[in-house]
C-alpha cells in the first residue's frame, strides 16, 4: 500500500518523528506466497518429465516439440521454460533418470552373486526387464542415441559410459579364452539385449528372464567351444 507524502505538523517536532519504525515482518498469506509459488512450480516438474519421457519414447526426440510436452503436462509452453530452459535439457533429465533406473536394477541383481557367469546372466535379466517393462524413462535410453542430439551428446554419453563400465567389469571377470576380444563381446551382448525392444512381444511366449538366460547360455556355449 502507498504511503502518503504529506507531513503531520503535530508530530513534526517530536523527537524521533523523522524516523519511521521498521515495518513489521509480513505474515499470513502474503509472506507465504513466494514459497508457495515456488513449491507449486517444483511440484509440476515431475509432470513435465513424465510427459517428456512418454513423448520421447513414442515419437523420438526430433518428432517431439516443446509445445507437445507442455500440452501433455497441462501447461502453456512458456510455463515449461520455468523448469527446463531447452528441449535438450529435458532429454538429459529423462535420460539420466532412465540410466539410473537400469543401473540400479543391474547392481542390485548382481550384488549377491559371486560366480561370473551367474552375475552376467543376472545383469542380462535385469537389463531386459528394465527396458521391456512399461517404463518410458528406461526405453528412452535405448531409443534415443546421443549422436541424434548433437546439442546434448556429451551430457548423454557420460551416463551411458558409466553404465557400460558395469558391463566391462562383468565381462572382464568371465573365464574366457585368452584371445577373446572382451570389448567386442560386451558390445555384441548389449546390442542384442537392446534390440529386443524392437521385436519383443509380451505375448510371444518367452519372458525377459527366459530370453536373458538363453542369450547368456548361447554366449557361454560359444566361448567354451573355442580353443584357448
Amino acid at each position: 500500500m502507498a504511503v502518503s507524502a504529506r507531513a503531520v505538523p503535530a508530530r513534526a517536532a517530536t523527537p524521533g518523528a523523522g524516523r519511521r519504525p521498521p515495518a513489521p515482518a509480513a505474515t499470513g498469506p502474503e509472506a507465504r506466497r513466494p514459497a508457495a509459488r515456488q513449491a507449486h512450480a517444483d511440484s509440476r516438474a515431475p509432470l513435465v518429465l513424465d510427459a517428456a519421457a512418454r513423448l520421447f519414447c513414442r515419437q523420438g526426440f526430433a518428432g517431439t516439440t516443446v509445445r507437445d510436452i507442455a500440452g501433455a503436462a497441462g501447461m502453456l509452453p512458456g510455463s515449461l521454460y520455468c523448469h527446463f530452459a531447452t528441449k535438450e535439457d529435458l532429454l538429459v533429465a529423462v535420460y539420466l533418470r532412465g540410466v539410473e533406473q537400469i543401473c540400479a536394477a543391474v547392481e542390485e541383481a548382481v550384488a549377491p552373486l559371486a560366480d561370473p557367469w551367474e552375475r552376467l546372466e543376472a545383469a542380462c535379466v535385469a537389463h531386459l526387464e528394465a527396458i521391456l517393462r512399461d517404463d518410458d524413462y528406461a526405453r528412452v535410453v535405448v531409443r534415443v542415441r546421443p549422436a541424434d542430439v548433437p546439442g546434448a551428446a556429451e551430457r548423454l554419453v557420460a551416463p551411458r559410459d558409466r553404465y557400460e563400465s558395469l558391463w566391462s567389469a562383468l565381462v572382464a571377470a568371465l573365464p574366457l579364452p585368452r584371445r577373446t576380444d572382451r570389448r567386442a563381446l560386451r558390445l555384441m551382448l548389449l546390442g542384442a539385449l537392446n534390440w529386443a525392444q524392437n521385436w519383443y512381444r509380451a505375448d510371444g511366449g518367452s519372458s525377459p528372464r527366459v530370453l536373458a538366460r538363453q542369450f547368456t547360455a548361447l554366449l557361454r556355449q560359444s566361448q567354451e567351444t573355442v580353443t584357448p
